[in-house]
C-alpha cells in the first residue's frame, strides 16, 4: 500500500529540486490514467478531488477509489481534498480516508483565513493527514481576476497556520487553455525569502513548460496543480473515438480507449517536474 500524506510527498521533493503534480480528477477513467503514468515514470502522484468531481461522486466514495489505486502501485499516491470551504467538508474527507486536505480561505479576511486554516490544520494533523492552505487569491479564466499573494502576510499565513503547503497567487489562473502567460518570479523570490513552507501553484496548466521545469527544480515551488490541459486531452480523445464510429452506444467500451492516450499525456506532464 503506497498511500501517503502530503507531507510525506513535498518534503523530499523540496529538498531534491523537484516537484509533484497535483492532477485533477474527475473520475474513475482519468484517476486510473494518472496512477499507471506515475508508475510508469516511477514518480509521486497527488490525486485531487475538486468541487466538480465531489459533486458527481461522494466523498467516501472517493476515498475507496484513491485508495485502491494507491494499493496496485509502488510510488505514493497522496489522496487530497482540493479546495474544500467548510470544516464539515475537510472532517468527512479525512473520515473518508484522505491523506490530505487543502482548505481555501482565500476569499476571507486574512485574519478569518488565518484563523479557520489554523483550526483546519490542527485537525487534519491530530488525524495524520496533511493540510494546505492558500493566501491571496488564484482567479479564473474568463471568470474573477486574482489577487496577488502579500509576501509579508503569506509569511504571517505559514508561521500561524502550521500548514503542510501554501498555495499563492503570483500570475496563475486556474482553468487557463494556453501558455501564453507566466507566473511572477520576483513576487515568488519575495515569498520565498520570508517562509519556508513548500509552495504550491493552481492553475498550473496555464503555467509554460520551460517556467515549470525551472521552478520545480530551482524554487520553493514543489506542488502544481494540473486539470484543464489533462481535460482537454480526454475531451479530445473522447469526441475522436465517438466520431469513429457514432453508432457504438457502450460507454466501457468507448472510454477504454482513451486510457492509453491519457496516460501518456499524464507522463509528459510528469517528466516536466522530475529533477534534473
Amino acid at each position: 500500500m503506497t498511500r501517503a500524506t502530503l507531507a510525506e510527498v513535498l518534503g523530499p521533493a523540496l529538498r531534491d529540486g523537484y516537484a509533484v503534480a497535483g492532477l485533477v480528477t474527475l473520475g474513475w477513467e482519468d484517476m486510473r490514467a494518472y496512477v499507471a503514468a506515475a508508475e510508469a515514470e516511477a514518480v509521486p502522484v497527488i490525486l485531487q478531488a475538486g468541487p466538480s468531481c465531489r459533486a458527481h461522486t461522494p466523498l467516501p466514495v472517493l476515498g475507496a477509489m484513491f485508495r485502491h489505486l494507491a494499493e496496485a502501485v509502488s510510488v505514493p499516491v497522496v489522496a487530497h481534498l482540493d479546495h474544500g470551504y467548510s470544516d464539515a467538508e475537510c472532517r468527512e474527507a479525512i473520515g473518508s480516508g484522505f491523506t490530505s486536505v487543502m482548505f481555501d480561505g482565500s476569499r476571507l479576511p486574512l485574519e478569518e483565513n488565518i484563523a479557520q486554516t489554523a483550526a483546519i490544520a490542527a485537525m487534519a494533523h491530530e488525524a495524520g493527514v496533511s493540510c494546505e492552505g492558500e493566501i491571496g487569491f488564484v482567479g479564473y479564466a474568463g471568470g474573477e481576476d486574482s489577487a496577488g499573494t502579500n509576501p509579508a502576510e503569506a509569511a504571517r499565513f505559514a508561521r500561524e497556520t502550521g500548514v503542510d503547503a501554501m498555495a499563492v497567487s503570483v500570475g496563475n489562473t486556474h482553468l487557463q487553455q494556453g501558455r501564453e502567460g507566466g507566473l511572477d518570479e520576483a513576487r515568488i523570490r519575495a515569498i520565498e525569502a520570508l517562509c519556508d513552507v513548500p509552495l504550491v501553484i493552481h492553475g498550473g496548466s496555464g503555467v509554460p513548460l520551460a517556467q515549470r521545469r525551472s521552478l520545480a527544480r530551482g524554487s520553493r515551488i514543489c506542488k502544481f496543480n494540473i486539470g484543464t490541459e489533462l481535460r482537454m486531452v480526454f475531451g479530445r480523445e473522447l469526441r475522436a473515438v465517438v466520431a469513429r464510429d457514432p453508432g457504438r452506444f457502450d460507454r466501457v467500451a468507448i472510454l477504454s480507449e482513451l486510457h492509453d492516450p491519457l496516460v501518456s499525456a499524464t507522463r509528459d506532464v510528469l517528466r516536466a517536474f522530475k529533477g534534473g
